[in-house]
């Protein structure tokens, strides 16, 4: 049988339980099949005599036989009772269930194999609905000790899809298909890794033979599902380098160099100065570059953004920035307008609330080529806003654009333009691995100088007296503070009520005329909210309360104490990010994490992270953790990670072999044609053919 036809040539799939398999389960042939998993085992590999048991209500084998049955009146109904004995003692067998037909079916006197939950009641064991089966039935199968437990669905435990049923599903599909499974890796990776054979990995993690067995049998099928995911990730990178031609940026001229010597407002630390230096390789080469840039808040990003874009023009083309808010746009404009102050550079801002008026004027600048950099939001993707030669575009905060809107920017021109892709979340170098290992990674790891860490103390409710005592201290030397309460999208009320609750309390403590305090919250018309930053911003208001609205895009230096109410309600990474509005000026800088004394485990853990690391990606590491892969990258590719059987945080290690191995496979033979490796490849053509996810990651 080909592993590539429908489950139903499979005995016992009807057409009808086929379409439930599919809509249920997403197992539409005999491959998927084959491929879908069991989630755990129950160990049969010992089997008990009666007068060993023990009263713990655990599932226990014994072989015996049946030598009475009788039906017993209880208060409703009645149940079925067998006596059930082995050679040491007997034990009852109990049904409430389909009495009639069990009835029936049993045989006295016949040697069963029971398995079930032990009951103990009144100094007697009974098993109730046990599993049985026939010793002569039960020999006759694929033998495993170890039973395995499938995936399921409510609809389908309804319909009558046990998991016995998806045991013989398969247990049949494998005596069919065993030996014509193929191999889809190669002989040398084999022995490299000392793996089990693919059709035995198969046949060892649906029906294990032993512990032992079944670890070599995971670890075989791990090692390939993310061997595969890289190869893939990596080919593309590779046809990428090949196929898509860039722009060749072979100047560094009178803008980038006037910029360097005259107007960069501090020395480039040695990690900017080296992705600096791995963007230039990149543009000069004729291929398109696609580079990712990781650097936590405050890092110093931005000036190797602008970098990026001078040499852009001093090679006669234009750039742009995309931001996914308007504050952050509008905080990009601001900080790259300020840094070319008195330069020969022409740079707008083009958002959802510019004008009908100015939008005009930029498409004109644009498409005549006097405009030399546009920042913007999703504003720039629209048909009308065309560039004369775009040389470089720049996304920033990238995990909040589709895949669809990010490919956008490469119709605006005949060539495409390169791509640097930045984030301030930093990402843990596995999930890197995995959803960008189609791009170059660059990480600013250290921060510019001057930068104080900030210090970070967590604090119950009942220290809020001694915190406005801080706060008050802090103002008197001339400081800004900001006060963060959660935002909760299910509850709207209850958020407002909160912030307004504790703006009260704030400005009863804090009174004016002494104190100003700005709010912003997002039940805020833009106009208001953008006053109220403003005021704050310019220094008017000494206090920010705010729901976590601010959490991107405000730049305020003079503010140094960021304080976060109900900090046990926050993500890791949003609290990491809220924690990075401060510091960003030359004075020591706090962050107070305010909570109450009932603290889940993981909110602990979240503080004590907190508080003990200012590190992003040790933060990204232990929030990767916490949350596991899917929820950390969001909706938008969170079914990049949709594995069958590899986890990303626990098979770390499989998955850099995995990565290293691809990577000298494709640097010795790149089109897989050596016969060594014809496998891997049939293997991974059949996988491409079918598979979609990982074609469009970044």
């Amino acid at each position: 049988m080909n592993l590539s036809y429908p489950i139903t040539y499979i005995k016992g799939i009807s057409v009808q339980r086929a379409a439930l398999l599919y809509t249920e389960l997403g197992i539409k042939t005999c491959n998927d099949l084959l491929n879908f998993f069991p989630f755990r085992y129950i160990d049969k590999t010992q089997f008990y005599a009666i007068k060993d048991l023990q009263p713990n209500s655990s599932e226990v084998q014994i072989v015996g036989k049946i030598t009475h049955v009788k039906s017993v009146a209880q208060k409703r109904g009645s149940r079925l009772v067998a006596t059930f004995q082995d050679a040491t003692g007997t034990m009852e067998l109990v049904w409430f269930k389909g009495q009639k037909w069990i009835k029936d079916s049993l045989k006295v006197n016949e040697p069963y194999v029971v398995y079930g939950k032990l009951n103990h009641y009144n100094g007697s064991f009974s098993i109730p609905h046990p599993e049985m089966e026939l010793v002569t039935e039960y020999k006759k199968k694929l033998q495993t000790k170890m039973q395995p437990v499938y995936p399921s669905t409510e609809k389908l435990t309804n319909s009558g899809v046990s998991n016995k049923l998806m045991r013989n599903y398969i247990q049949n599909l494998l005596q069919q298909v065993y030996d014509s499974i193929q191999e889809s890796l190669s002989q040398e990776i084999i022995d490299d890794f000392k793996l089990m054979k693919k059709r035995d990995a198969l046949l060892n993690v649906h029906f294990p033979q032993s512990q032992e067995n079944l670890a070599k049998a995971q670890n075989r099928l791990k090692f390939e599902e993310l061997f595969f995911i890289q190869l893939q990730l990596l080919r593309k990178k590779l046809i990428n380098k090949a196929q898509i031609k860039g722009f060749v940026f072979e100047n560094v001229g009178e803008v980038f160099n006037q910029f360097y010597t005259e107007k960069l407002p501090f020395e480039l630390t040695n990690a900017q100065k080296r992705v600096v230096k791995e963007i230039r390789n990149d543009v000069s080469t004729g291929a398109q570059m696609n580079r990712l840039l990781q650097g936590d808040v405050g890092s110093g990003k931005t000036i190797v953004a602008l970098l990026t874009m001078l040499l852009a023009i001093d090679n006669g083309f234009q750039a742009t920035i995309m931001a996914p808010t308007e504050i952050l746009a509008n905080q990009h404009y601001t900080a790259v307008s300020e840094l070319l102050s008195g330069m020969n550079i022409k740079v707008d801002i083009l958002t959802g609330s510019v004008k009908t008026k100015k939008r005009r004027e930029i498409h004109t600048s644009l498409e005549d080529g006097s405009l030399h950099i546009l920042v913007g939001t999703h504003a720039l993707l629209e048909d009308k806003v065309k560039f004369k030669n775009l040389g470089v575009a720049i996304i920033d905060e990238q995990h909040r654009f589709g895949v669809a809107q990010r490919a956008k920017l490469w119709t605006k021109n005949t060539l495409p333009p390169h791509i640097l892709v930045m984030t301030a979340t930093p990402i843990p170098r596995t999930l890197a691995m995995s959803v960008y290992g189609d791009l170059d990674i660059s990480v600013i790891d250290e921060l510019p100088p001057g930068r104080k860490e900030v210090k970070t103390v967590h604090r119950f409710d009942s220290n809020r007296l001694s915190v406005f005592k801080f706060m008050k201290d802090e103002i008197a030397k001339g400081r800004q503070i900001y006060i963060v309460y959660p935002l909760i999208e299910e509850s709207e009320a209850m958020d407002y009520k909160d912030l307004m609750d504790g703006y009260e309390s704030v400005s009863r403590e804090f009174p004016s005329p002494k104190y100003q305090i700005s709010i912003v919250h997002g039940k805020m018309k833009p106009a208001d909210k953008d006053i109220e930053m403003q005021r704050f911003v310019n220094g008017e208001t000494q206090i920010m309360v705010a729901t976590t609205v601010i959490e991107v895009g405000v730049n305020v230096p003079n503010a140094s104490v960021m304080i976060i109410e109900s900090a046990e309600r926050f993500g890791l990474s949003q609290l990491h990010q809220l924690r990075g509005r401060v510091g960003r000026g030359a004075d020591q800088s706090y962050c107070i994490l305010l909570s109450s004394y009932k603290l889940s485990e993981e909110a602990k853990t979240r503080l004590q992270t907190m508080v003990e690391t200012t590190d992003g990606f040790k933060i990204a590491e232990v929030d990767l953790k916490l949350r596991g892969p899917g929820n950390l990258m969001g909706t938008q590719q969170s079914g990049v990670l949709n594995l069958k059987i590899a986890d990303v945080v626990k098979d770390s290690k499989i998955l850099v072999a995995a990565r290293n191995t691809a990577i000298s496979i494709l640097q010795e033979d790149s089109t897989l044609s050596q016969e060594k490796n014809l496998p891997i490849k049939q293997a991974y053509t059949k996988m491409t053919k079918s598979s979609k996810i990982w074609s469009n990651i970044s």
